[in-house]
């Protein structure tokens, strides 16, 4: 006799699995333009930078096949959107990566289930599931679960956007609603598509889409809802960064203080990378690094990301007068901005 394993998050290998470099914990989510700080906020003695070497720009390659089953006499396979073993048999399952969070039926936890063990090795983690049984499928929870109860999905004009509201049975019937107002959201299979593997896919998206929406799924008893996702519309140039440069003063005194402050507008979701050359450098002179970035609404409501680079000279002397160079650099290339400082 067979039964259908869905295991929640262990069949969709790009949302069922939590792969990062740290362990996920709970936190508060932010709200959309809420300052998110990274400070330095430390006397670093300079270094000759070197590039970093520049990411992939489709990330989406380093998740394939990250998950994979291990049948007979050690041979890998790749899971498709469901997974059936017989009753009583064992279940092995591996995810690339060398820190590994893994989702699965709660009661396996709420009991100390034995027959589930999860090992952590270099390149992989190991789960192993020993005589399987009907429970193992978790009907319970029809959405795959997520470690947030709100997401943020950036709406870009030019790519489809997902929201990722994915069931754990596939003959549940799923429906995307928005919050305000309060309606159901039409999806026409055209425009806006619901795909099992991925969610529901706006294949054009436009101003209009923004807001707040959630998914509602109904599979032979009570409706369940989803978490909430917040749908920002994004227009910005895609490229490298455009960066600009401003000191405090052009002109110091002998133990003044001054910062240099680079600053870059762009894709909300698109990490910028800055590095500094300086007067100083050569001679190891102390400066403070701080950068941090938030997100901002411009023009009519369409929202950017500001990322900033501080440096920041405490007394100045002789040596510190010159240019200035910042490098902000993100996946699509880096560009140089600089200013001049000069000494009474």
């Amino acid at each position: 006799m067979r039964l259908c394993l869905l295991l929640s998050l262990m069949l969709l290998q790009e949302t069922l699995l939590h792969v990062t470099g740290q362990p996920a914990k709970s936190k508060r989510p932010k709200e959309p333009g809420e300052n998110k700080i990274k400070p330095v906020n430390k006397k670093v003695k300079p270094k000759h930078p070197r590039m970093k070497e520049r990411e992939s720009v489709d990330s989406s390659l380093k998740s394939q096949s990250i998950l994979t089953q291990v049948m007979d006499k050690g041979r890998l396979q790749k899971l498709a959107a469901t997974l059936s073993v017989s009753a009583g048999e064992n279940l092995e399952l591996r995810c690339k990566g060398n820190n590994v969070t893994w989702n699965y039926p709660s009661y396996l936890d709420t009991f100390k289930d034995s027959r589930l063990r999860i090992k952590q090795l270099d390149k992989y983690s190991q789960l192993i599931l020993e005589n399987s049984t009907a429970a193992d499928t978790d009907r319970e929870e029809l959405f795959v679960p997520t470690p947030s109860y709100f997401e943020i999905v950036y709406l870009n004009p030019d790519k489809p956007a997902v929201i990722p509201c994915r069931v754990t049975t596939p003959s549940a019937k799923v429906t995307l609603h928005r919050e305000f107002p309060a309606e159901e959201i039409e999806t026409d299979g055209t425009d806006i598509i619901y795909d099992m593997k991925k969610g529901f896919v706006y294949q054009h998206p436009t101003f209009d889409h923004k807001g707040i929406v959630y998914c509602k799924a109904e599979s032979q008893g009570a409706p369940q809802i989803s978490i909430k996702y917040h749908l920002l519309y994004v227009e910005v140039p895609k490229g490298p960064p455009s960066a600009t440069i401003e000191a405090s003063s052009s002109r110091a005194e002998v133990s003044d203080g001054v910062h240099v402050t680079c600053t870059v507008l762009g894709e909300p979701d698109v990490d910028v990378n800055f590095r500094w050359q300086y007067p100083g450098q050569e001679s190891e002179r102390p400066v403070i690094i701080q950068n941090f970035w938030r997100l901002i609404n411009r023009g009519t409501s369409h929202t950017t990301r500001i990322s900033k680079s501080v440096l920041l000279v405490e007394d100045v002397e002789a040596e510190d007068a010159g240019n200035y160079i910042c490098i902000a650099q993100n996946l699509h290339g880096e560009t140089a901005v600089a200013t001049k400082v000069e000494l009474n």
